[in-house]
């Protein structure tokens, strides 16, 4: 693992820019800012999709200077994220960083404006309040898989389930999600939109009218669909083209990161719940 010292050295510094960190459009709708306040930490709830789709707006808006970070998370496909806009070439990955990812995450703070974080075990309060202050001073932002105290948002998807596939083999064509987003101040009474999380282009967007109304239709008929939030091998975001095996039924298990990095094409068993 590099040395702090190195790791500020890998990336150049945050632009500076005082606006909040884009977000897609569809996300930025339901955040107090439209975007993702600066030096703030946000907590992204057991769901891989969501934690990139937050990411990669900054990478999709600000240009080819944005850089991130991922910190714990070893299992992150390089290709999911790529399909969601982020450039791995300026993607800095610190896969293990054991008891001290917090000294990490306070090194590459000043590097670089975005930090994908999965935290070793529970994480103190104390410790919270004490990285916070690297994040507003440095104006890095910081996306964690799983809980963080004291989060300024946490966003949460409270129910999903894929299109495409119909009984037998078929192809995931994308996924539909509820979104909830909960916080401290002008969020505190939560926000919700159902969104593609992402649609069959690889696009996070809103679901439209005519869609919803379809969704609706689908459920009174009781179409079957994939749900759920198990393990597919690949990256189970929905970015490219999973072939899957499925059986008949109205739910069965779905998603994950990737069993490797780099994996975004994968092939599994789906099995109805």
């Amino acid at each position: 693992m590099a040395t702090p010292v190195l790791l500020q050295q890998a990336a150049p510094a945050p632009s500076g820019d005082d606006g909040p960190v884009p977000v897609p459009a569809a996300l930025a709708d339901l955040l107090p800012a439209g975007g993702l306040r600066r030096g703030s930490a946000v907590s992204v709830q057991d769901d891989a999709g969501l934690l990139l789709a937050l990411a990669c707006g900054a990478g999709r808006t600000a240009g080819a200077e944005q850089w991130y970070a991922a910190v714990g998370l070893p299992e992150l496909g390089l290709l999911a994220a790529t399909g969601y806009g982020i450039d791995p070439g300026r993607l800095l990955l610190v896969d293990a960083p054991g008891r001290q990812w917090p000294e990490v995450l306070a090194a590459l703070a000043g590097a670089v404006e975005v930090i994908l974080l999965r935290p070793s075990g529970t994480v103190a309060p104390q410790l919270a309040a004490r990285l916070g202050a690297v994040l507003r001073r440095t104006g890095c932002v910081l996306l964690v898989a799983g809980a963080w105290p004291g989060a300024e948002l946490r966003l949460s998807v409270r129910e999903s389930h894929w299109v495409g596939l119909g009984d037998g083999y078929g192809l995931l064509a994308g996924r539909q999600a509820r979104v909830l987003v909960e916080g401290r101040g002008a969020a505190a009474r939560g926000r919700t939109a159902r969104l593609w999380l992402p649609d069959e282009h690889g696009v996070v967007r809103a679901m439209t009218a005519a869609e919803l109304a379809a969704e609706l239709a689908d459920e009174a008929t009781g179409a079957g669909v994939a749900a759920g939030t198990g393990a597919v091998v690949g990256m189970g975001t929905g970015m490219g083209t999973v072939t899957v095996e499925a059986a008949p039924g109205p739910a069965a298990v779905g998603v994950g990161l990737g069993e490797q990095p780099g994996d975004a094409v994968g092939r599994g068993r789906l099995t109805a719940v």
